[in-house]
């Protein structure tokens, strides 16, 4: 167990490396995601299927495919993902001077793919919105956008925050799949780094590993079981 000890700094760094890949991710994929889900219900087909193409592809295809194409065709494209120099975020999560290309390609790859899910998580949200709630405002003379805006989609996250959460809980833990494609500065490039560099004991290494995704989910799953309370106790009133 004198890994923690001695290389604590490392599971630090692959900690925030984690951290900072999935915040990344999870706000493109969110973005990225409510897009798509406004295109899955839009009135006009072409839209639709769009939409709906997205959702298809990225549902159905491995996230290792995904990570894949990211990792060795956007080079090939002349794309070092550069757009996700984010101003400040190296200051603000100071070990991560993570400015390396296979970093970017691998948070492109999870917002690609989780935003395929958080679509489908939003939609359902949209669903359960009453529709006499949407034809009231489409009788007041709320374009489907401004319907969208003020109406279905603020009430469509309320429904949707529990789903939404189980997706991205699920994206921080396919991060991991990072480290197979170069990205070292994550928990599981601590594997590599400790044990195939260093020789450090496998087991307390991936205990640590462990330890870290822990500390991100679990927290963030009981938040989600209080919302999920919460909402349950609404419906009763």
């Amino acid at each position: 167990m004198e890994v923690f000890s001695e290389k604590l700094g490392v599971f630090w760094h692959g900690y925030l490396g984690t951290l900072e890949m999935s915040l990344l991710a999870a706000i493109g994929a969110l973005i990225l995601g409510s897009l798509v889900a406004v295109l899955r219900i839009a009135p006009l087909p072409p839209l639709r299927g769009v939409g709906t193409a997205y959702v298809t592809v990225f549902r159905n295809i491995p996230l290792t495919v995904v990570m894949f194409f990211t990792a060795f065709a956007l080079p090939l494209l002349g794309s070092d993902a550069g757009f996700l120099k984010v101003p400040g975020l190296k200051e603000l999560i100071t070990p991560l001077g993570t400015d390396l290309p296979y970093f970017r390609f691998a948070t492109i790859a999870l917002t690609v793919y989780t935003a395929a899910f958080i679509c489908e998580a939003l939609r359902a949200g949209i669903g359960a919105v009453p529709t006499g709630q949407a034809e009231a405002a489409r009788s007041l003379g709320l374009t489907f956008g401004q319907n969208l805006s003020y109406v279905v989609l603020p009430q469509a996250w309320k429904y949707a925050v529990v789903p939404l959460g189980s997706v991205i809980i699920a994206m921080i833990k396919n991060s991991a799949l990072a480290a197979a494609f170069g990205v070292i500065a994550t928990l599981m490039g601590v594997v590599d780094e400790l044990v195939s560099q260093e020789y450090y004991d496998t087991i307390p290494v991936f205990l640590g590993v462990v330890v870290g995704y822990l500390t991100m989910t679990i927290p963030l799953g009981l938040a989600l079981d209080a919302v999920e309370r919460s909402q349950k106790k609404a419906v009763r009133r």
